[in-house]
């Protein structure tokens, strides 16, 4: 170790030389005679130097404690030389570069939620932060930024007239900021108190669909119409098992358990799922006529060709393999419906069906809808009321059956 007298009793040398204080310190010796403090260490595997002032402005005492305070950055896995540049950064007001960005930290939050996410809906949340937030906020200290600041990105997103979307962006922004929180890169979210001073979002606006009285009129003119049988096929399935237009667009055989059963069931995966949760659909028996007529249907599975025929839907000529989103939705046109019902308003019909009949317990309905919390017990509850929704599913199919039946009734009168 040094000490003042051995330091001041260094000679300038012809080249320049240090002498070691241990722990990484060292004061370096110019030719010229001046004394200056170093500091090296190791950050993720390289070897870095740090200057930490001329002696004897820096005392012996001063370049101890300031190695101490280095060693402390280290352990807490900071990068003493980024810490440094981060201070000059924000001293002159200027956006910072280092793991505390917000840009940084927003990568780490969505890596711990696309667990949970689809793939789509990820792309979405992670799209909407980079053209919305990072060109505005992101190169800056998460620590640093101000409400006014998140006020100002978030009203040039009101100001095209997404409002909604404005809210979506805060609400994502404030997760981000909580989730900074507890290891002491950020102290309070900004985003808390930005409510009061946003536009107002509009009301929930519930998808358009068809009325429980207009059923059986829809199912005569669904007859009627002219569409190939596989799209009717699609849209009748997605009506049946109350799932979302992508569960069924991308259904696969391998999925189907126990058809010969008397229990039969559709076992949707994970990753097909909108809440990431696996989702169990026990079949009423018009799902399994309509299942021998798509797999009739179906000359790819005939065929032996795995690659197509693994779907139930299947379109050779398409990108995703399958029919496309808008199938089932030019039929709903075709129908006159445009603007009236959409395919995914089925959901919200058979829900309101379900809970007027009085048969069913509120929560065997959530769970058919795959309205259930994310996670475990997501995980764990994926077969919850299975006993229950089985004749839930049939009364809804029967339902079904009885609302068209009264349609060919009308028509034959």
């Amino acid at each position: 170790m040094l000490t003042n007298i051995a330091i001041k009793a260094l000679k300038p040398a012809s080249k320049p030389y240090k002498k070691s204080d241990g722990g990484g310190l060292f004061i370096f010796v110019q030719p010229n005679g001046s004394k200056a403090w170093r500091f090296a260490y190791r950050f993720e595997g390289k070897q870095k130097l740090l200057s930490g002032g001329n002696f004897p402005e820096t005392t012996l005492l001063a370049a101890r404690s300031w190695r101490e305070m280095m060693k402390h950055q280290l352990a807490l896995g900071l990068d003493p030389s980024q810490e440094r540049k981060n201070a000059k950064a924000k001293a002159a007001g200027n956006p910072v570069e280092s793991l505390n960005t917000f840009e940084h930290v927003a990568g780490e939050w969505l890596d711990t939620r696309t667990l949970s996410w689809t793939p789509r809906y990820a792309a979405l949340v992670s799209g909407r932060l980079e053209a919305d937030i990072f060109p505005f906020i992101g190169k800056f200290d998460i620590g640093t930024i101000t409400p006014r600041q998140m006020l100002e990105a978030v009203r040039k997103i009101e100001s095209r007239g997404a409002i909604e979307m404005a809210h979506r962006v805060k609400n994502h922004c404030s997760e981000i900021f909580r989730y900074a929180i507890p290891d002491g890169r950020c102290e309070s979210d900004p985003c808390r108190d930005l409510t009061p001073a946003m536009a107002r979002a509009r009301p929930v606006k519930h998808r358009p669909k068809v009325a429980a009285k207009d059923l059986p009129a829809f199912f005569m003119k669904l007859n009627a119409d002219g569409a190939e049988r596989m799209s009717h096929l699609a849209l009748r399935w997605t009506i049946l098992t109350m799932v979302r237009t992508q569960e069924t667009r991308f259904a696969e055989w391998d999925e189907f358990e126990n058809l010969d059963s008397p229990e039969p069931l559709w076992r949707i995966s994970p990753d097909r799922m909108k809440m990431r949760s696996e989702h169990l659909v026990p079949l009423p028996r018009q799902a399994l006529a309509l299942l021998d007529e798509i797999q009739e249907l179906n000359v790819y599975r005939k065929a032996g060709n795995y690659r197509l025929g693994r779907y139930l839907f299947p379109v050779a000529h398409s990108k995703s393999r399958v029919i496309s989103d808008n199938r089932m939705l030019d039929i709903m046109y075709r129908l006159g419906l445009r603007g009236k019902a959409t395919v995914h308003g089925f959901r919200g019909l058979a829900s309101t069906v379900l809970n007027e009949s009085g048969l069913f317990e509120p929560d065997w309905i959530e769970n058919q809808l795959a309205h259930q919390p994310r996670g475990v017990r997501a995980a764990y509850n994926s077969a919850r009321y299975l006993a229950h929704r089985r004749p839930m599913m049939q009364w809804w199919a029967d339902y079904l059956d009885e609302a068209e039946a009264k349609g060919i009734r009308a028509k034959a009168a």
